[in-house]
């Protein structure tokens, strides 16, 4: 098995809260844990570049995991996940696109 990938689109109106998503992202790579260590494999994230096959969406994020049940982890229980999506919660416009995939490459 691949690793799994997950793409997360948000539409973050005010670019300063663009800024502080690029922080609060820094912050979860620091601090999220399970069992003790680090259990994301690796993380891309930032204030999209405009175009117009963005569809509104203007910041992404691609998140790497070795298995699934570290997906479902971050998803449900990661601390550091939930406080970034608190922060999230009052700031994105519509809903949050997400596509999880297993790495076939």
């Amino acid at each position: 098995m691949g690793t799994v990938e997950r793409i997360t689109l948000f539409n973050i109106p005010n670019e300063e809260h663009r800024a502080q998503l690029v922080e609060e992202y820094k912050q979860l790579v620091k601090t999220a844990v399970k069992d003790g260590k680090p259990y994301i494999t690796n993380v891309s994230f930032g204030p999209a570049i405009p175009d117009p096959r963005s569809q509104g969406y203007n910041f992404g994020v691609k998140t790497t995991f070795a298995t699934m049940e570290d997906l479902k982890f971050y998803d449900v229980e990661c601390p550091a996940h939930q406080t970034l999506k608190a922060f999230v919660g009052g700031k994105k416009e519509g809903d949050i696109l997400t596509v999880i995939f297993e790495n076939a490459a």
